[in-house]
């Protein structure tokens, strides 16, 4: 136990690091004409801005400053691209651009090289951040309204694309190096300070749980033992009432068993495996599968918890989870399963609460959104 558990340490410190690869993989040229590899900024907080030194919101230099003297100790790196592209409002060499900065704002943070962030020239670290997070509105305040108007003008699509509308763009990047929000020029800057704020204090477990998706897209390539074992050990490691441990979990590595038992779900559902094209068994299409039994009637609280567990850790090692309900209510349900069903040596008494499908993913879906509304502190 203590060999596996030191290993899934060691698998997770590498497999933290590298994850931390998308952003690091850029390089910019600096102020001073010298390639800089974003490599440097590994484990910080970053806020990318594309500025101009003419521009009705020029003035956010200095609240751009403050919030970077503000925060430069616990993790925060701005990083300043200037642009001519909106307006022409950013004229000038990179030289006189700084010199600009300087002696009006006291910036401290990075500036880097003039660049484009739209178009065929388009810098390919913005193509990157653009793919990230996409336009999603300049806001229902008054600036946020004339903005869209003067940009409707122009193009009445212009919102249908991620292109960055005007200067002052902002995307905030996590200590993982993932793209958490996008802010246009238009947004508040406490909302931005805000959002700072609560990406410092990530760590690598907030950002494990941050980042677990679930996935239904796997591919064709069974998970290793060792890490299902390990899988399992973090499952068991979850709190449970009076430390009573009511779960059994059972790892299921036959691919025989899982071609066997989705033979029988082909022929009971027919027309809805025939407009999968892409279906090749009843868990997702995934390698292996967890089964987490309870006893029946009981509670699924601890279950629940345990089966979290599994998902987190998984997400850590570089695997996909998917919980599913629908194979255990059919597993359940059908006589022609009932010797599989048996193989997994339950015991009587208990049940499966749910299933959770694993292996590599062959997907990276985004984020849906949270509601926070539902969240209400009492003090």
């Amino acid at each position: 136990m203590k060999k596996a558990l030191f290993t899934l340490l060691l698998v997770l410190t590498t497999l933290s690091a590298a994850a931390q690869t998308k952003i690091y993989s850029f390089t910019a040229i600096n102020d001073e004409g010298k390639a800089v590899s974003l490599n440097e900024y590994r484990g910080k907080v970053l806020l990318v801005v594309n500025t101009a030194t003419r521009c009705g919101f020029t003035p956010q230099y200095k609240e751009l400053e403050d919030i970077y003297k503000k925060y430069k100790d616990e993790g925060l790196e701005i990083l300043d691209f200037p642009c001519n592209q909106f307006g022409q409002q950013a004229p000038g060499s990179i030289q006189e651009i700084h010199q600009f900065c300087t002696a009006n704002f006291d910036i401290q943070f990075p500036q880097f090289d003039k660049v484009d962030v739209n178009g065929p020239n388009a810098t390919p670290l913005f193509t990157w951040l653009k793919s990230q997070k996409g336009f999603e509105g300049f806001g229902n305040t008054e600036m946020g309204k004339r903005m869209d108007g003067m940009m409707r003008q122009r193009n009445a699509e212009y919102d249908k694309n991620a292109d960055i509308k005007w200067n002052f763009t902002k995307f905030l990047v996590g200590r993982d190096g993932e793209v958490i929000a996008r802010f246009e020029p238009t947004a508040a800057m406490s909302d931005v300070e805000q959002a700072v704020k609560k990406a410092l204090l990530c760590n690598d477990v907030i950002q494990t749980i941050m980042g677990r998706r679930s996935i239904r897209k796997y591919l064709d390539k069974p998970v290793e033992h060792d890490k299902l074992e390990l899988l399992a050990t973090c499952g068991i490691n979850a709190p449970s009432g009076m430390n009573r441990q009511p779960w059994l979990i059972r790892v299921i590595e036959n691919e025989q068993w899982i071609t066997a038992v989705t033979d029988i779900y082909k022929k009971a559902n027919a027309e809805m495996v025939k407009r999968d094209p892409s279906f090749k068994n009843m868990f997702r299409n995934a390698p292996n599968v967890i089964a987490v039994c309870t006893p029946k009637g009981e509670s699924s609280v601890d279950a629940g918890m345990l089966g979290e567990n599994i998902m987190l850790a998984a997400h850590s090692l570089g695997l996909g989870t998917c919980c599913l309900g629908g194979p255990v209510r059919f597993l359940n349900s059908n006589e022609q399963c009932k010797p599989y069903l048996q193989q997994l040596d339950i015991p009587e008494g208990y049940a499966i609460n749910f299933m959770i499908a694993v292996g590599y993913p062959d997907e990276s879906p985004a984020a849906k959104p949270r509601d926070e509304k539902k969240v209400k502190y009492i003090k």
